[in-house]
């Protein structure tokens, strides 16, 4: 008696571990954090154009983009011009900041992170106060002090330098930037984040002892803008620019080159001569370089670089002391790159109709596993997605926090596969029927190159350990 009483209760006991041994796995596998469950996120999909809240009529939706990521729920408008970034977008714009840091800071960029608020008197020293008329968001504190919402921070960075004294030529080039919410208030907001009122820019200022040491730099950092895109494997053209409101002495533009682009852009056949209509001369159709005939396109513009020369140092008095110790007025350059507007030109020019494409680099989750529909035949062999999951993050170590389970079993397989692809993760992977086989075998859909793979769990750990993230 004593015998089988014992026996039973180390089988209720063995059961009951198990029990909550899986239960425990299903929560934390090893101390990790929990799995990232698909039904958790906060990911409002609205892929019915008539179900887009606060989207307006459906004519308004006037971009690829923009009606691709308002009907994934990657962005949610708030008012006009303005839009609320929602969790994958804040993921896919965390990563575009890494690239960015990364180039920045492999050249010797250092960053920082100004006001937004700047006083009107910088603006009025430099005379842009008027010369921005109604572009700036203005506005008074309760003292009667006049303040703008910046676009741009040529005469904050400029007066912060100044404030220090005179810098040794030692400390140059010095090269200070960051990432910030710009503001500019727009006539006619559109085309989503490709046109707003809010935005996020990454912009750069230098600091050089002459003109030369300011070209390199220039160089420098234009270089650097190349292979941020070439990283993104996004095709660009650098073209010759106007220097507008910012001024200085020459300027590029970064383009992508899309239909949707609000810039004409003129590009020679022969040579790699390449312009924006707005630094030519009306008539001219040959390429001044080479002859050669000019071809006319449109493109986005991400990128823009400035050589200002003296034009803000000059009057907020910005030097170094040189090898005389002698205060020398500093040449300076700036460069913005528009961290939004790279999403969202990102989208138009890589994606289907239907489907968002990122850059591999960006894409919100890399993996997005979809296990079998509850009730199918598939699902009687219980676990084969989670322990493929649990493997993934023990032998893939840079796909920690990339891999998604798509645990919405009430819905087919079908229904899931089709959300995945419309949100762009770049590596979809499907338990579906041949996960009967022995051994299982899963479904690998890569959503950049079209290509479908069926790999057994090895093989997909090992396909996988190639993924880069950003």
């Amino acid at each position: 008696m004593e015998v089988a009483i014992h026996s039973y209760s180390r089988r209720l006991f063995n059961n009951l571990f198990c029990r909550v041994l899986r239960l425990h796995r299903s929560h934390y596998h090893h101390g990790r954090s929990k799995r990232l469950l698909l039904s958790r996120l906060f990911q409002p999909m609205n892929l019915r154009e008539d179900r887009m809240v606060g989207a307006g009529r459906s004519s308004e939706l006037t971009c690829k983009s923009q009606r691709l990521m308002l009907q994934a729920g990657l962005i949610q408008p708030a008012n006009t011009g303005c839009f609320h970034y929602l969790p994958y977008t804040v993921r896919v714009m965390e990563k575009l900041v890494r690239v960015i840091d990364k180039e920045m800071q492999s050249i010797g960029g250092q960053k920082v992170n100004m006001p937004s608020l700047t006083s009107a008197s910088l603006w009025k020293i430099s005379e842009r106060w008027d010369l921005l008329g109604k572009e700036l968001f203005r506005l008074k504190d309760r003292h009667n002090m006049e303040y703008c919402l910046s676009p741009t921070h040529e005469e904050a960075v400029t007066e912060l330098i100044a404030m220090q004294g005179n810098l040794s030529y030692k400390q140059l080039p010095l090269m200070l930037y960051q990432v910030t919410r710009k503001f500019r208030d727009e006539p006619k907001p559109r085309f989503g984040l490709l046109r707003g009122r809010e935005f996020y820019m990454k912009d750069m200022y230098t600091f050089d002892v002459s003109e030369q040491a300011a070209m390199e730099t220039y160089n420098f950092v234009s270089d650097a803008y190349s292979r941020i895109f070439d990283r993104l494997e996004l095709q660009f053209v650098k073209v010759q620019a106007d220097t507008g409101s910012i001024g200085g002495k020459m300027s590029h533009e970064f383009q992508l080159p899309a239909e949707i682009g609000e810039d004409r852009l003129l590009m020679c056949c022969d040579c790699h001569f390449a312009a924006n209509v707005e630094t030519m001369k009306d008539a001219e159709t040959n390429c001044p370089q080479c002859c050669g005939k000019l071809i006319e396109s449109k493109g986005i513009e991400v990128g823009h670089t400035f050589y200002l020369g003296t034009k803000y140092s000059s009057i907020f008095g910005a030097t170094y002391s040189n090898t005389e110790n002698k205060p020398i007025v500093a040449e300076m350059g700036c460069f913005g790159l528009g961290v939004t507007r790279i999403l969202a030109a990102s989208i138009e020019v890589l994606s289907t109709e239907n489907n968002i494409r990122w850059p591999s680099l960006l894409a919100p989750y890399q993996v997005c596993i979809i296990p079998p529909k509850k009730g199918s035949k598939e699902e009687l062999i219980t676990g084969l997605s989670e322990t493929l999951y649990d493997h993934l993050m023990d032998t893939v170590p840079q796909l920690r926090g990339e891999v998604l389970l798509d645990d919405r079993s009430h819905l087919t397989v079908g229904k899931r596969l089709k959300d995945a692809s419309h949100l762009g993760y770049p590596y979809i992977i499907i338990a579906g029927k041949r996960i009967l086989e022995d051994p299982p075998v899963f479904e690998v859909s890569c959503q950049n190159n079209g290509k479908t793979l069926f790999l057994t769990q090895d093989s997909v750990l090992d396909f996988l350990r190639n993924v880069q993230i950003a």
